[in-house]
Order: C-alpha cells, then structure tokens, then sequence
C-alpha cells in the first residue's frame, strides 16, 4: 500500500471549490474522473482545504491510498494527459501511511490579487479583482501588520460559519505592488470561513477612509463581524502555498 502526495494548481473560475457538489462541477470531480481512468477503483481522496466558487489554487494538497506500483513521474503524466488544461498536478510523492493532506497540514498561505488600473485587463478576468480607483499599497500594507500575531478572528469570518475555536495566528501579513497589480500575501496556521477575503475587504475600506487606519486592532478585539469590512469577491484570491 502506498500513500500518495500530491501538488496540483488549478485555475477555478470553472468550478464551484474543490469539494464535490451535488449540482455543481468541482475541481474534486473533475480530478477523480482523471484519476478513474488510471486506477481500476476510486480510492479515498483527501485535499487539503475547502475552496470557494471562483477560487484558484497556485498549491494545493491531495493525498490518497493505492495499491498502483506506477512512478510517481508515470503517475503525474497520466493524470495531466486526463486533467482539463485549467488543473495540473506538478508534485507526487510517497508520503508514510499515516499523512494526512488536511489534519497534517501546519498552516497556509493565500495570496490576494487586484488589478488597480482604471484600464480593464481581459488576462486579468477571473484571475484579480479589478478596482479602478487609486490604492495607496504602502498604507495598506502599514494596516495589513495589525493582522499579526494570535488573535480570536470573529470579526474575519462569515456570520453563517459553525466553526467555534476562532483563534488563529497570523505570521505574515503584506502589501506589495508590481506596476497595476497589487497583491495581498498572508500566512496563518489556519484560516476561517472567507477570512482572508474579508481581509483584503477590510484593506480596501481603509483605502477607501470607510475605517480607520489605526482600528484594525479595535475591530479584531470586537469579534463583530459588522465592524470589518465587505467580503472582497472570490476571483482574486488564490490559496498559494500549504506547509508541513
């Protein structure tokens, strides 16, 4: 018996998440019928983490059990040679038996892209959230270090969310520019329901003087979801790196 590791990206703005949905079509769906011409039964797949509708993945984990003997090179080919071109797997690696792509996973990280340009990007349509009106990166990353350290972030996640242990820490937080596009980087040993979307939401209502600069802090310590800002749409955001 082998326990398999996998890396795949994938673009999302075709699919509803990873998780399989009962009227939908979801990047675990299209992934198992890959795999099912590969492998001569369905074997237990476990990923990573939930995504939204519209969401990509630069990285995301997938691990499964399989008696196959086929090389893990053998293995990536056949799988992309099944894939769609808009979800690619790039790792596979035998992991010990007891690995686990969700319960093993030691925090994450997402990026959150905006392209800041009166100008619509047609490369950029589906793939950053397009705001027209000018953004101070250098304010908004000042505000993003208030994101750091471990908080209870109530007050960054959707109201209709059951989770109930709410604290994470956050160990990166930054705003960087390259010409138009902006990008939101953050790492945390967890994430809630939307948290980082409604993060970047936050960063954009200071930009836009909707909250404070300095009312981040008071706004976490509130845990009330009304005192952050919008839930910032799901095509900019994109779940880039896993760790273990």
């Amino acid at each position: 018996m082998r326990n398999l590791k996998l890396s795949i990206r994938y673009n999302g703005r075709a699919y509803h998440g990873w998780q399989v949905q009962r009227n939908a079509i979801a990047v675990q769906q299209v992934f198992q019928e890959a795999l099912a011409q590969i492998l001569p039964e369905l074997p237990d797949i476990k990923g990573c983490s939930r995504t939204d509708t519209g969401v990509h993945a630069n990285q995301y984990v997938i691990n499964f059990k399989t008696e196959s003997q086929i090389p893990c090179e053998k293995f990536i080919r056949a799988l992309n040679r099944y894939l769609p071109d808009d979800i690619a797997v790039y790792e596979c690696s035998e992991a010990a038996l007891d690995f686990h792509a969700r319960y093993c996973c030691k925090g994450k990280q997402y990026i959150y892209k905006i392209w800041n340009s009166p100008h619509k990007n047609p490369f950029m349509k589906g793939l950053a959230l397009h705001y027209t009106h000018p953004l101070d990166e250098k304010l908004m990353n000042e505000v993003a270090q208030q994101f750091l350290g471990r908080h209870d972030f109530s007050a960054f996640c959707s109201a209709n969310s059951d989770v109930e242990d709410r604290v994470r820490t956050v160990t990166l937080a930054r705003v960087e520019r390259e010409a138009e596009l902006l990008t939101f980087t953050v790492e945390a040993d967890g994430f809630l329901y939307n948290m980082v979307r409604i993060m970047a939401g936050t960063l954009l209502w200071v930009a836009e003087g909707k909250i404070a600069a300095n009312a981040i802090a008071s706004v976490i310590q509130s845990g009330e979801r009304g005192r952050a800002g919008k839930t910032a749409p799901p095509e900019g955001l994109y779940l880039n790196k896993v760790f273990y």
